[in-house]
């Protein structure tokens, strides 16, 4: 049995499927693409950035005919599938930022890992937004446009009797991980050895480390927010108080997000200005650190 870190760490998740020979591998088994590409990008932003919201995405690749994005979600937010499907629509808008007849050039794909979350289709742990147009009677109408963008959301905590063979392995290794130890006899594909390989304890960094436990107080933060918001919402009989939790907890783990964030650039030496900008702290909080 190999000790591994788990992979509901964004973290630990990006250093994994990071490596350029992993995310081609993962890539192809899912989407049937082989990417012509050299280098995956970690925490991509658009600059400037789409609409009023900063996206950054965990895994970012494109090729001349492929954007592929990859994400990993382990805390449980209300408002998941709508963040995800911006996410998506964002990274297809951005393709046609310079174009002059609105034409996506390249197929935009997302893959949206869920590791804390059941899926809700009982026969499917693999779920599709095809972008399809369809007439009154359902049907797809076929050829109105040239690129067939795709959103798939992967739950990891089971494997259906649909899931397709080369995707299944992926998704136990994924979910296997979450306990800390995994056998890789139970495995075939050498590219889940190779993801094993980056991720065993051993090879865990102290700064990793380090960013894996703000991501558990993050974590813990919201879910106490979201425990506390049932029993309130319980009690007032409305489910207000269920709301009022939540986004008291997301509120609170991001505070202490960008409070970490902010710890880290002044560690490197960036001005406390240039700091309470990009975070969006005061410049007390700042300086206070």
């Amino acid at each position: 049995m190999k000790q591994v870190a788990p992979l509901r760490y964004d973290v630990i998740f990006k250093k994994a499927f990071g490596d350029l020979d992993v995310f081609k591998a993962l890539v192809r088994d899912f989407l049937n693409i082989k990417l012509e590409i050299s280098k995956v990008e970690s925490e991509k932003a658009f600059i400037p950035p789409v609409g009023s919201v900063d996206t950054r995405f965990d895994l970012f690749a494109e090729d001349e005919k492929n954007r592929v994005i990859v994400e990993v979600q382990h805390r449980h937010y209300s408002d998941a599938y709508e963040r995800f499907l911006y996410y998506q629509c964002s990274a297809m808008v951005e393709t046609v930022r310079s174009s002059k007849d609105y034409c996506f050039p390249v197929t935009v794909i997302t893959l949206v890992f869920f590791t804390g979350k059941k899926t809700p289709s009982p026969d499917n742990n693999i779920l599709v937004h095809d972008f399809e147009v369809r007439d009154l009677n359902g049907e797809v109408v076929e050829n109105l446009y040239g690129h067939k963008h795709l959103l798939f959301f992967v739950f990891t905590n089971s494997v259906s009797k649909n899931t397709p063979k080369k995707t299944s392995e992926w998704i136990r290794a994924i979910d296997d991980s979450l306990d800390e130890e995994v056998n890789e006899n139970d495995y075939k594909n050498p590219n889940i050895k190779r993801l094993f390989e980056l991720i065993e304890k051993d090879q865990i960094t102290p700064e990793e480390r380090a960013r894996m436990k703000d991501e558990y107080s993050q974590g813990e933060l919201e879910k106490k927010g979201f425990d506390e918001g049932k029993e309130i919402g319980f009690d007032d009989g409305y489910g207000e108080g269920k709301e009022d939790g939540i986004k008291e907890g997301k509120d609170e783990g991001r505070k202490e997000g960008k409070i970490e964030t902010a710890r880290n650039l002044k560690a490197l030496g960036i001005s406390e200005e240039q700091i309470a900008n990009a975070t969006g702290l005061s410049l007390d909080e700042v300086r206070a650190l």
